[in-house]
């Protein structure tokens, strides 16, 4: 994955198998970070990212190597389609382990999923459904759709895409995500110099590198301490229960 190119529908993601000779680009979203308001911003926008990192609960893209050979599929609900039918809503979630810098991916749940989200979620009596709790009860809620958008972190692709990429993932497989922290303190140093990477025989995505100025990334140790104070400052309320639905 290049992580430097244009989100949205811009092709980045590169499925790449040696036994066929086969290559193909797709879209994929990236981490979304955060905007810590008078503390930290280190948001990213929906096309193009400049923030990077590894801390837990950033929301950022780290890039580096990976396997995969996990793969987790679980029930969030029930949505209304298009033809006005209930369908039950499963999403699998690939589990990334990273090296280096990115080896901090699993207690991170970094991974990848298609880039869909369960919203507005209220309980319906449906005693029948083999979803239903002990109470008898099943989640319904909104499906709503961000593909080629960003994500807390994870790479995600649109529903078609996970489809395919995803099965094949179910056996070990490795994933490379480009920038890793070198790439993008060098890019950054270039810039800051005036000399466009490239000469330098540095590579990052010419239209991308326009708009953010320059990259940055974000370490564990520098980000972590700032999010748990954030953390301590903004508590949240306990969750309530989840409502049930009106008629």
């Amino acid at each position: 994955m290049d992580a430097t190119r244009p989100g949205g529908l811009g092709h980045r993601f590169y499925v790449i198998c040696e036994a066929d000779r086969s290559f193909r680009a797709i879209p994929a979203g990236h981490g979304g970070g955060r905007n810590l308001q008078g503390i930290a911003n280190f948001a990213n926008g929906i096309e193009c990212a400049k923030n990077f990192g590894n801390a837990m609960d950033s929301k950022l893209t780290a890039g580096g190597p990976y396997v995969t050979e996990e793969t987790i599929t679980s029930f969030k609900g029930y949505y209304r389609d298009g033809a006005g039918k209930y369908v039950a809503f499963t999403r699998s979630f690939v589990q990334f382990d990273g090296e280096g810098e990115a080896a901090n991916a699993r207690p991170r749940a970094i991974g990848g999923h298609p880039a869909v989200a369960f919203r507005g979620i209220c309980l319906r009596k449906d005693p029948d459904s083999p979803y239903a709790n002990q109470d008898g009860y099943v989640p319904y809620g909104k499906l709503v759709d961000y593909a080629g958008g960003r994500s807390n972190g994870c790479t995600s692709w649109s529903r078609s895409d996970a489809g395919q990429v995803i099965p094949m993932m179910r056996e070990p497989t490795t994933l490379y995500i480009y920038p890793e922290s070198n790439d993008i303190a060098a890019v950054a140093q270039a810039v800051k110099a005036g000399r466009p990477p490239s000469r330098a025989g540095l590579y990052w995505n010419a239209s991308c590198l326009r708009e953010i100025g320059a990259p940055k990334f974000w370490p564990k140790e520098t980000l972590e301490p700032i999010l748990a104070q954030y953390k301590r400052d903004h508590l949240a309320p306990p969750a309530g229960p989840t409502p049930i639905c009106k008629p």
